[in-house]
């Protein structure tokens, strides 16, 4: 079972990605957050995989994130929810959105994913609900105290610099909290310069 791949990036699309290790090219499904953080073909990737196995199918679904994977085999585990439909939903609504999403009951956001009915949604709802509450609070972030508003600040006018420079912004996103974890001291400019050198 394939869990894990890095190499070279040969081919992308919006679909599916061709990745070479060891002389042989994988052919991986992805979402479209995992397609738009990748770099220019030619470079090396990492993906956290899926193997996906039927009769007659061997399909591997390829994430950026391991929370990605994560939301990825929940969605998988709801009865009429198979891998492609899996993809589609997590390219149509980010991962927190999704939780938030499911926790609160609100069909009506799920619906709006192309792809997803009624039943679909309310499906989700029933079965996931606990575990969208649970991974909710797992990622739970503490109210900034009032001395690190100045720092929220700054991330959020590092974020909006990146997205205007082209940068997707979720992308730009990880990129700046990676960058603000070097430490508190940083200005601005150094923040973006660091920034930038990650998503190099």
């Amino acid at each position: 079972m394939i869990a894990h791949l890095r190499g070279t990036l040969l081919r992308k699309s919006t679909q599916s990605v061709i990745l070479e290790t060891g002389g042989i090219g994988y052919e991986v499904h992805v979402p479209l957050s995992t397609f738009y953080a990748l770099p220019e073909m030619g470079q090396e990737i990492e993906l956290h995989i899926h193997t996906h196995v039927r009769e007659d199918i061997l399909a591997l679904f390829g994430f950026q994130s391991i929370l990605e994977k994560n939301l990825f085999l929940m969605l998988i585990s709801v009865s009429g929810i198979g891998p492609k439909l899996a993809v589609n939903i997590l390219s149509g609504i980010g991962p927190e959105e999704f939780l938030e999403a499911v926790a609160r009951s609100d069909s009506l956001r799920l619906q709006s994913i192309p792809g997803v009915g009624r039943k679909t949604a309310e499906r989700m709802v029933l079965e996931l609900k606990e575990k969208a509450q649970k991974a909710l609070a797992d990622f739970k972030i503490p109210e900034a105290a009032p001395e690190a508003a100045a720092d929220k600040r700054m991330l959020e006018d590092a974020l909006s610099a990146l997205v205007n420079l082209g940068y997707q912004p979720r992308v730009a996103k990880a990129a700046v909290e990676k960058a603000g974890r070097k430490g508190k001291e940083q200005r601005l400019e150094e923040l973006i310069r660091e920034a930038l050198r990650l998503l190099a």
